[in-house]
């Protein structure tokens, strides 16, 4: 299981990665062609696009690294039964938004699935849509396994890990 987490973390930032330098060439590169007098009215589209993917796929990628902004000044102060129920009650909307934001993506993917690109006919704006569902599955995927690592032995909220044997 660990292997092939490694393996979908590692394509989901290379696949962000590329997503948002492809962004800003089409971007540059329909500003540079406006400029010659040559739009490219689909370069808007695909970026958008892009853009959309690449978001969800970078706060994924946030999150499960914990460089997501966190104001923690009151919650450090309580008592650690306090703070664990917190974050537990806290896990709990998130996970709870995250399935609304399945549900809602599914349902937009589908009713949007005759819009077409403005600039691109013949490509449905379900592409963009379903950025949507898919970010909340990988959010909802890390939060289900932050929840597992702090209950672990030696998480934030698990038991003392046992002493080392030497």
């Amino acid at each position: 299981m660990a292997r092939v987490l490694a393996i979908v973390w590692k394509a989901e930032a290379v696949i962000a990665g590329v997503f948002l330098v492809a962004m800003v060439a089409l971007i540059f590169a329909s500003g540079v062609a406006r400029l010659l007098g040559h739009p490219l009215n689909w370069a808007t589209d695909i970026a958008t696009c892009l853009f959309a993917w690449a978001c969800f796929l970078c706060a994924d990628i946030a999150w499960r690294r914990n460089s997501l902004m966190s104001i923690d000044l009151v919650t450090d102060r309580l008592p650690p039964s306090l703070q664990r129920l917190c974050a537990y009650a806290n896990y709990a909307l998130i996970i709870g938004f995250l399935v609304y934001l399945m549900v809602a993506g599914v349902w937009l993917s589908w009713v949007s699935r005759a819009r077409s690109f403005q600039g691109i006919p013949e490509i449905s704006y379900s592409w963009v849509t379903m950025s949507l569902p898919v970010g909340a599955a990988l959010l909802l995927l890390t939060a289900v396994l932050k929840i597992a690592e702090e209950r672990r032995p030696g998480g934030r909220f698990g038991l003392p890990r046992p002493p080392a044997v030497s």
